[in-house]
This record gives C-alpha cells, structure tokens and sequence, in this order.
C-alpha cells in the first residue's frame, strides 16, 4: 500500500503560471478523483505525479520517498490515458504483457499476472484478438489491464472514458468501482470533468479551479456543505441556484432580502456585524418544491419545461430577472409554460455565501 504526500508543488511554464502551491495528502487505498472546468490543472497535476512533466518548485512523497527526480519507470505507478494508447499489432495479451517483458520479467510471471488481470476485467476469452476487433470498452478495459499486470503503488486514470459513448461509459464505469473493490489496498487517482464519475467513485474529491484546490471531501460533504461559490456552482447537476442578496437580520436564522425585494428565512447562525452586507443566496434545483400553502420561498413565471421522464425541469423567471432559476421535481408535474408558480424549500438546505464567496457555515 502507497500513500501520496504533495508539499507546496507549483507548475510553470516559463512566465505562465499554472499550478499555485498544491498542497495534499492521499491515504494509502484511496480513490482520489480531481475534478475541475478545462484548464484547471488537474490533468498537469496528474502528469506530474507521473512523472511526465517536471516539478517547478515544492516536493512529492511516493510511499515515504521524496521522488522530484526519481523518472517515471522508477515511481511504481501505471497510468491508463484516455485514448487507450494501445499497440495495433499486438495482440490484447501482448499489449498487457508488454511492459512486464521490457522490465524482464519470467513468462511465468508475466502469464500469471496477465492471465489474473484478464480474469479481473472479464478480458479472457479476447487474448488473442487484436485491439482492432474490440470495441472502445473492451480497449479501454486493455488498457486497464495492462496497468494491472504492472502491478503499481498507485494507479493514475487520465479521463479515461471520455471518448466512449454513454452506454459504454456506464458500463466502464462500473468495471473501475468493481476494480476498485477488488483492489482496496491500491492507491488510485482518477481525473475527469464528469460529476457522475466523480461522485459515484471517489472517496475524496479534489476541487481544481485557476490552478488551486478549493476544497477537499467526500463526495456528499462536498454537495452538501459546499466551502464556496465555486463549488456550489460546479458540484450537482444542475448547478446550484445562486442569487444576490442583502443580509437584513441576523442570529440563530439570518433573514435575507433578495434582488425583487422578498424576504427569506435561512437556517444559519451570523453575527450582527454582518447586518447590512452583501451576500449570495444558494438554493439546489432538486431542494425546490412546488408549495403547496401559503407559505413559499418564491414565485415565478415557468418560462420553459423540460420533461425527462424521470424528472421534470422547470426554468423560472424568478427573483433574479436576468438568470432563469432551475427547478428540479421527480416524476412527471402538470405545469405548463407561462404558468404562475410558487416554490417552496426546507430551510436547512438553502445555503448563504459572503460577498468574497466563502460560505456560511451552519
């Protein structure tokens, strides 16, 4: 089992500054997701604990050892990439072999290791196939054997699904989850841009954002008590409502006022200088109901419904005039375009942000 201890690492490329001072622990056998818009750094990041872009300034620990300068081949970490990166000629069985070959490695050794990994990813009966007589799922399940058959400290995914279509995402998906049970003493660290990866998956999640972490957590502390606009913003799906608002009581409930002069009651404690300032209210799309009393959050003119099956989203001319504000309702609801509206929510789960964005904490 490996532990990964990163210490101030910064990244530049010359005046361009790209990584600011990342510091982070990852316990041995975690699953680590890093999350973050394009551009962020998570996959420099990544590429970095590889090996494959240097280290501007701070240290990296692998396992207890300082590895700044130790290459890639000398870190025991496998990385599975998002375009498989798999050799055409060879057969699935050399492709997974391949790397235990060059190390010089028995071939009982390295038939024992294949023949395992394939088992683990349901790959056996595709041995002898080319990459070319696969389908995308399959390559990429290739691509995480051969990973295996290296036999790692830590596994690093780069995307890897992001150029299967949904269905086989799903189902790849479910194949990691599966790989990481079987594997729980293996450290792992996944990049991707999709939510549904990341919190499905991780046991923590790393925010990215301008090339900083704003928050680290589990996948629902992260939804729930989100530590600023960012990642309420970036976290769920679809993205949390957010509307300016002035701060007109305070106390054990803050009462606020919003943008069209209504009042709302929200279950957090603030303190009395913070009368009178600026602040942004949050409200999770799915935390919205339909009101079924006098008593509402806010009402407003339906302006588009869009029924899922599943779930019906309901875009509302609400209290901020130029944003739509998103409702998120199970089922199918009888509401139609230009209907007038009003909303409801448990005031636990409305949420306050300062006027630096940083949360209010309960």
């Amino acid at each position: 089992m490996t532990g990964l201890v990163l210490k101030d690492i910064r990244k530049a490329y010359g005046q361009v500054k790209v990584l600011h001072g990342i510091d982070l622990e990852i316990k041995e056998g975690e699953f680590i997701v890093f999350v973050g818009p394009s551009g962020c750094g998570k996959s420099t990041l990544l590429r970095m604990i590889a090996g494959l872009e240097d280290i501007t300034s701070g240290e990296m620990y692998i396992d207890g050892q300082l590895v700044n300068d130790v290459p890639p081949s000398k870190r025991g970490i496998a990385m599975v990439f998002q375009s498989y990166a798999l050799y055409p000629h060879m057969t699935v069985y050399d492709n997974m072999a391949f790397g235990m070959r060059i190390a010089g490695e028995s071939k009982e050794e390295i038939d024992r290791r294949v023949r395992s990994a394939a088992g683990i990813l349901q790959l056996g009966p595709y041995l002898d196939r080319l990459p070319k007589a696969l389908s995308g799922g399959q390559r990429q399940r290739v691509a995480i054997g051969r990973a295996i058959c290296r036999d790692p400290k830590v596994f690093l995914f780069d995307d890897p699904l992001s150029n299967l279509d949904a269905a086989l995402r799903v189902a790849t998906r479910i194949e990691i989850a599966k790989l990481n049970e079987q594997m729980a003493d293996t450290t792992m660290i996944y990049v991707t841009h999709d939510q549904v990866e990341a919190m499905t998956l991780a046991d923590r999640i790393v925010v990215l954002s301008a090339g900083k972490i704003e928050q680290v957590g589990p996948p629902l502390e992260l939804y729930e008590r989100p530590a600023n606009l960012f990642v309420a913003g970036f976290i769920g799906s679809p993205a949390m409502n957010i509307m300016p608002s002035t701060i007109i009581e305070t106390g054990a409930v803050t009462r606020i006022k919003l943008k069209d002069g209504s009042e709302v009651a929200v279950d957090i404690q603030t303190e009395a200088s913070e009368k009178g300032k600026a602040a942004s209210f949050g409200v999770r799309p799915e935390d919205l109901a339909i009101a079924s009393g006098d008593q509402f959050l806010f009402e407003g003119i339906v302006s588009i419904v869009e029924a899922l099956g599943e779930v019906t989203l309901l875009y509302v001319a609400g209290p901020v005039e130029e944003e739509a504000v998103v409702v998120k309702l199970p089922g199918i609801v009888d509401v139609k375009k230009g209907q007038t509206v009003r909303f409801s929510a448990d005031k636990t789960k409305l949420h306050l942000f300062d006027a630096a964005g940083q949360t209010y904490r309960r």
